[in-house]
């Protein structure tokens, strides 16, 4: 569930909480690959001041485990169930992420349940902007399509969105401007484009 907080942030930030990036590996951060997964290291010093060892926080709308806090960096372990069903084995030093900490009990309650329990994985096949608005369609394997259904929920990259179409192997959200600009879907762009 997103969980809203009270402080200045704008309001998709609450939702998303914040839209950084992984750093280079060493004191700055990064991923290290060891058999059989790999330890994510994430630099955000205003949740990292929160965060103790044990937290859930979702990467890219993975729940993980904080395995280690260290000044503004936070760090997590990712297995092979993790990184064949996610994006986040294909994270590099420098991708940006988007980063949800848990509800905490009590908090308000706002946009869709999202489980941070990942099904599977999809690719940006088409892209049409219109204005600072977009469309995106997404294939995805027909046995996720299945489960589909057109306004259904979805989370894209962690960021809770409303199915528009869905179809046998593919389908759409709509995009306003201020998601674009603080997501990391602003900058995708479709495999299909040169």
């Amino acid at each position: 569930m997103h969980k809203q907080q009270q402080d200045d942030d704008s309001l998709f930030k609450e939702y998303i909480h914040v839209f950084r990036n992984c750093r280079s590996l060493g004191r700055r951060g990064g991923i290290a690959h060891g058999a059989p997964g790999c330890r994510i290291i994430v630099r955000e010093a205003k949740i990292a001041a929160e965060t103790k060892v044990a937290d859930s926080i979702c990467v890219n709308g993975c729940c993980l485990t904080v395995v280690e806090q260290n000044g503004d960096t936070f760090a997590f372990q990712a297995g092979p169930e993790t990184l064949a069903r996610t994006n986040l084995g294909e994270l590099k030093a420098d991708s940006p992420v988007n980063l949800e900490r848990a509800l905490a009990v009590g908090g308000r309650l706002g946009g869709h349940f999202v489980s941070g329990h990942i099904d599977g994985t999809g690719g940006l096949i088409e892209r049409i902007d219109q204005g600072d608005w977009a469309t995106f369609w997404f294939s995805v394997p027909r046995y996720l399509a299945v489960q589909m259904a057109s306004k259904g929920s979805i989370a894209v990259d962690g960021v809770s969105l409303t199915i528009v179409d869905s179809q046998a192997d593919r389908f759409s959200v709509a995009l306003i401007p201020y998601t674009l600009a603080v997501t990391t879907l602003g900058p995708l762009a479709s495999r299909r484009q040169g």
